[in-house]
């Protein structure tokens, strides 16, 4: 059931919008929506705006985050935060540390798994952002902190960086790391990723490092081949304890 606050995603007509339930109205040019008719919905409810135009009620999945929350930069993408967690195993049992917080995206997707996240980010006004983003995911198991990584403590299943790294930080993460855990960063450049795995390499037992990449398929009534666009965003480093 939808309470007065929360994210609601309505789709319909080829659109969608990203709303919170409670005052308020969304105007397009498809009709006017009351906002307050969202709360006391269920998820596949309908509304309609004023023109009798009908969208579907919709609970928020990390994807939509992605696609629709304030940003403060570029996040990483679904597909590299997807390996992050298949890489490391990262299940309902785990703590994680996230470094290079920026909108709250991977924290998003973490939260929705591990029991518990700490997030640092060093930029203070990011931090604000990405915490109202967390708190609009409805995620109580994630905590922001203002803070550089290297002030860190603690220990943890998981370790991940997004950010600009050094092998200071990789030697503290290695530090936070539990035995049998992981430590996983996201490098857009080659240059970066090689300090990574140049520090990982005499802190961990296993280091592999895998490039990010995706490729859709396409039909046509010609025939179905790849597409011509080869997607390729970043590095993903994983390094076991």
């Amino acid at each position: 059931m939808i309470e007065e606050g929360d994210r609601v995603l309505l789709t319909g007509e080829k659109r969608e919008y990203f709303v919170r339930a409670g005052e308020g109205q969304l105007s397009t040019d498809l009709g006017v929506l009351d906002l307050s008719a969202l709360v006391g919905a269920a998820p596949g409810d309908t509304v309609a705006t004023h023109k009798d135009v009908r969208f579907t009620v919709l609970i928020p999945r990390p994807t939509d985050f992605f696609t629709h929350a304030r940003r403060s930069g570029a996040p990483m993408l679904p597909k590299d935060i997807g390996m992050v967690i298949a890489y490391t195993g990262m299940n309902r049992r785990d703590e994680v540390l996230d470094a290079g917080t920026g909108s709250g995206i991977a924290a998003i997707y973490f939260g929705n798994i591990a029991a518990r996240v700490v997030t640092c980010e060093v930029r203070p006004e990011f931090a604000r952002l990405a915490e109202k983003n967390i708190e609009n995911a409805g995620l109580a198991n994630v905590e922001v902190r203002a803070c550089d990584v290297l002030e860190a403590d603690g220990s943890y299943d998981v370790v991940h960086l997004d950010m600009g790294i050094a092998a200071a930080h990789v030697e503290h993460a290695c530090s936070l790391v539990r035995p049998g855990g992981y430590f996983a960063s996201y490098t857009p450049f080659l240059e970066q990723t090689f300090t990574v795995q140049d520090a990982a390499q005499h802190l961990f037992r296993e280091v592999h490092t895998y490039e990010c990449m995706e490729r859709e398929l396409v039909r046509s009534g010609r025939g179905t081949r790849p597409s011509t666009r080869v997607g390729h965003s970043g590095y993903i480093t994983i390094a076991r304890k």
